[in-house]
């Protein structure tokens, strides 16, 4: 059993472009309860007509979702004429989508995987800490971070800062992450190419 993210997005494309996102996420939907998965709107970006979405984010659990997003990855077409323009000759409306990360995995912290270290530091105001190794080396051993904090006169003292600092910037670095996987889910908004669709859906009909 697995389960992913699915980004289905209009990109740039016109109002049909958004209301072939809601026609399309339904179809997928549909097939996907046939063959005994689940999916989830996990996030939608409406469009500026009723019922119609820029995107919408759908999450896809169950033993063989792998293979059913691959088959709906890529340029997908919905072909019917425009409900908003009966003088467009146009019927065919692409959409783009692609597999995303939703959030990047955060690094779990714990003080056992970090090795405290006596040590000497010099420096202004440094003579109390050279007579006696209160500074603390800290090494986070799955990721080789490593701080120093001396600025207190006891050990233990040395040793919380150090593993608060530690601690503060494994979350920077998670948030930093974060922001990357969010910058790579927009890029997929640009990657729409029209034509040769891997699928081509109808109303009322099956796709191809």
């Amino acid at each position: 059993m697995s389960t992913l993210h699915l980004l289905v997005s209009a990109g740039r494309g016109p109002q049909e472009c958004t209301w072939a996102v809601a026609q399309l996420v339904g179809r997928l939907e549909a097939e996907a309860a046939r063959k005994g998965l689940t999916t989830l709107r996990a996030e939608t970006v409406p469009g500026e007509r009723p019922a119609t979405f820029r995107s919408i984010l759908v999450r896809i659990a169950g033993v063989g979702a792998d293979e059913f997003a691959a088959a709906w990855t890529g340029t997908l077409c919905w072909q019917a004429p425009s409900p908003y323009r009966s003088s467009s000759g146009r019927k065919n409306w692409y959409v783009i989508a692609q597999t995303c990360e939703v959030g990047a995995p955060g690094t779990a912290f714990a003080e056992a995987d970090v090795d405290i270290v006596a040590c000497r530091t010099g420096g202004p105001g440094g003579q109390h800490r050279n007579k006696a190794s209160t500074a603390v080396r800290a090494t986070h051993r799955p990721t080789g971070l490593v701080v120093v904090a001396d600025t207190e006169r006891q050990f233990s003292q040395n040793r919380r800062l150090a593993l608060e600092r530690i601690r503060a910037r494994l979350a920077d670095a998670d948030r930093a992450g974060d922001r990357a996987v969010v910058t790579g889910r927009w890029r997929i908004h640009d990657d729409l190419v029209r034509g040769d669709p891997v699928r081509t859906e109808r109303p009322g009909g099956a796709g191809s």
